[in-house]
């Protein structure tokens, strides 16, 4: 099953439509508010989540994290600070596993935004779930702190073939096969003739070093035939405008 996201006492409606955009970005749609500063629904939130509307309507609301996690059988606490709780600790991508290998529900807390979970919210939970973090700046607003959650999951997400919609990656664009060193030596051969014309390679007891650097510079990159004849069309642009000037010179 998916995870169900818990947002406790969330304090600002924009924070909630953020935090269920970042949700249906990566596939997760049940969302549940534990008693919201402002209340429920928050004109707010709407606009906020940009499109992410099937979340908010789907949204139930609850009077206790107790009530919100009822029927779940493994709940985590998102907490970047130590509590005096006795539980196990995970990070993100450890809970998503662990979740996506259950046929149990799961959820996941998330506290208010100024102060985070509170003791006895993480005292519900049955695991810590924390974010790597810089130690000298922990401190993720609570739409990142849901997307960082939602896209862990996300890697472990159902695909096609289980009868849920695959999450789509980038298309991968192809690149082209790299050019035979052939080509590219005529390219560079081709450049260093014009170099050499133009009086580049001077003082003559550097040409060896210069020569070399050029060399270095443009085998690096895997070049591809298409991008060899585009120099090369190029470098014989640039000759046959000198020649040009040359003849009616």
């Amino acid at each position: 099953m998916n995870p169900v996201i818990v947002l406790v006492r969330p304090q600002l409606g924009e924070n909630i439509g953020k935090a269920a955009r970042a949700m249906l970005n990566f596939g997760l749609t049940e969302l549940r508010l534990v008693s919201p500063r402002d209340g429920w629904p928050n004109p707010g939130a709407g606009p906020a989540a940009s499109g992410a509307d099937i979340v908010l309507e789907r949204a139930q609301l609850f009077d206790s994290v107790a009530d919100a996690v009822a029927d779940c059988a493994h709940v985590y606490a998102t907490t970047v600070r130590k509590r005096g709780v006795t539980k196990p600790v995970v990070t993100p991508e450890a809970a998503a596993a662990e979740v996506r290998a259950r046929a149990e529900r799961s959820a996941i807390l998330f506290g208010p935004e100024r102060s985070g979970l509170d003791t006895d919210d993480v005292a519900l939970a049955r695991t810590i779930l924390t974010v790597p973090i810089n130690p000298e700046f922990g401190s993720l607003n609570l739409a990142q702190a849901v997307i960082l959650v939602a896209y862990e999951w996300s890697k472990h997400a159902p695909s096609d073939a289980d009868g849920h919609a695959a999450l789509a990656s980038p298309p991968t664009t192809d690149l082209g096969s790299p050019a035979p060193q052939e080509e590219l030596e005529g390219m560079i051969e081709q450049l260093e003739g014009m170099l050499d014309g133009a009086g580049y390679y001077f003082p003559p007891e550097r040409a060896p070093t210069s020569r070399r650097t050029l060399r270095t510079l443009l085998t690096k990159p895997a070049w591809t035939s298409q991008e060899v004849r585009t120099v090369r069309g190029v470098l014989s642009a640039l000759a046959g405008r000198k020649q040009h000037r040359a003849e009616e010179a």
